[in-house]
């Protein structure tokens, strides 16, 4: 019997429904308020394509976070317009490229002044300095980010709405789960599997925070190294440096967190790895919740769509 061709689908929750992404295809999957579900394409061809030197390690990262937040955010404004119309005639209106960057742009200065600045100054609010111990101070420093991260996931889980995305979340990884195990795509064979994924965007986070307790602790390393009297300097304008430093270091730990989710994923297996894989799973307990038989049809039709649109284009995709 020859062997099954899976592909690299991964997906995200959208209001009432699940964005599906293939190697090729992005399909977006709703269920409107008259109960029927919609599909709709995301047109999409990476940047990787016309330069093929992106598609290199620790640089593939970096495009796939970006490339994923502007799927992400067509997908939610998409959504957002399906879910609360059952007028299927009306023309919806299309976000603008200014648009989306604002929206990034503005999703990007909260979250790096959530987990990035606040953290940072509440560390050394508390009376640690990384001047005088790095490696505690980036202890300190993760914890917090670590404890804002689930906090804040927590508290937003309380709210209806996001509650139901995160039924949504976690049927996505129930039929994600399901067509890699390569059985048939159905609501009773996808409620066999968990709504946790080694490769959620979750356990990419924690990666991030994790590692950066490491890289972070050579920063002021680097920067007496380059600049030996930076001590000398105030130390208000001594802390700017240094949280300016963190932040030029973030696009190079994204890339390297991604290149380690990719690792733990193919050797999900092994021990070591599964406990390195153990904290964003536990993680993912907040960011998913059962879902309900209809959200699981939601999530089949997106991936069955990309899966189709695969096929037809000549990619081989096949279940036991």
């Amino acid at each position: 019997m020859a062997k099954n061709s899976k592909l690299n689908i991964g997906g995200q929750a959208v209001i009432e429904g699940v964005m599906m992404k293939s190697p090729n295809y992005v399909s977006v999957a709703v269920r409107k308020p008259n109960k029927k579900i919609t599909l709709e394409e995301i047109k999409y061809k990476s940047i990787t394509e016309k330069l093929k030197f992106l598609k290199w390690p620790f640089f593939r990262g970096v495009v796939m976070l970006f490339e994923m937040l502007v799927l992400g955010i067509k997908a939610l404004t998409f959504s957002a317009n399906e879910a609360l119309d059952d007028d299927e005639t009306e023309e919806k209106e299309e976000l603008s490229k200014f648009s989306i960057f604002l929206t990034i742009s503005l999703s990007l200065l909260f979250a790096v002044g959530l987990f990035v600045v606040i953290p940072y100054v509440l560390t050394v609010f508390i009376g640690f300095h990384e001047e005088k111990s790095s490696i505690l101070f980036n202890l300190i420093d993760g914890l917090i980010k670590l404890g804002i991260f689930v906090l804040y996931v927590w508290a937003i889980g309380l709210m209806s709405d996001i509650k139901r995305v995160f039924q949504y979340h976690g049927a996505e990884h129930m039929a994600v789960n399901c067509y890699e195990k390569g059985k048939k795509l159905t609501v009773k064979n996808c409620q066999k599997y968990s709504t946790l994924n080694p490769r959620c965007g979750t356990s990419f986070l924690l990666f991030v925070i994790f590692l950066g307790i490491i890289v972070f602790s050579f920063v002021p390393v680097i920067i007496t190294a380059i600049w030996p009297g930076v001590m000398d300097i105030g130390t208000v304008w001594r802390k700017l440096i240094f949280l300016a430093t963190r932040l030029i270091f973030l696009l190079p730990l994204a890339a390297t967190s991604y290149e380690f989710l990719k690792l733990t994923a193919k050797f999900c297996g092994n021990w070591l790895v599964k406990i390195l894989m153990q904290p964003g799973l536990w993680v993912q307990k907040i960011t998913t919740r059962e879902p309900t038989d209809d959200m699981l049809e939601v999530a089949i039709k997106a991936i069955e769509d990309v899966l189709e649109k695969e096929k037809k284009s000549g990619k081989e995709v096949t279940f036991t």
